[in-house]
């Protein structure tokens, strides 16, 4: 029985596997590459090293800024203990000073 109900829904897949294919999308043509001379092949190829040359450079001066940042960050932390440290003992200072003068 069950042989004969998988036969009947046969024909009904094959038409819907068909009409799925036949909706799809076509691949967009491909287009020829267009011949260009030796000069061309020269004047690309320097453009891009110019372009590969920039970029390392760009590279190298956003890890020298991290640098500088995190050394500006390592300094800034240190002044700020400096500044607790330094406030804490002029705060000590003051109430060693008000006591001795009680």
């Amino acid at each position: 029985m069950q042989k004969i109900a998988s036969i009947r829904h046969l024909p009904i897949a094959l038409l819907t596997l068909l009409m799925a294919g036949c909706a799809a999308e076509r691949p967009a043509p491909m287009q020829a590459m267009p011949i260009i001379s030796g000069e061309q092949m020269l004047r690309d190829s320097q453009g891009i090293a110019h372009l590969s040359d920039r970029w390392k450079n760009g590279k190298q001066m956003v890890e020298r800024g991290n640098s500088m940042v995190r050394d500006g960050q390592v300094k800034i932390d240190e002044g700020n203990r400096l500044i607790d440290e330094g406030t804490k003992i002029v705060r000590e200072s003051e109430e060693s000073y008000k006591n001795i003068k009680q």
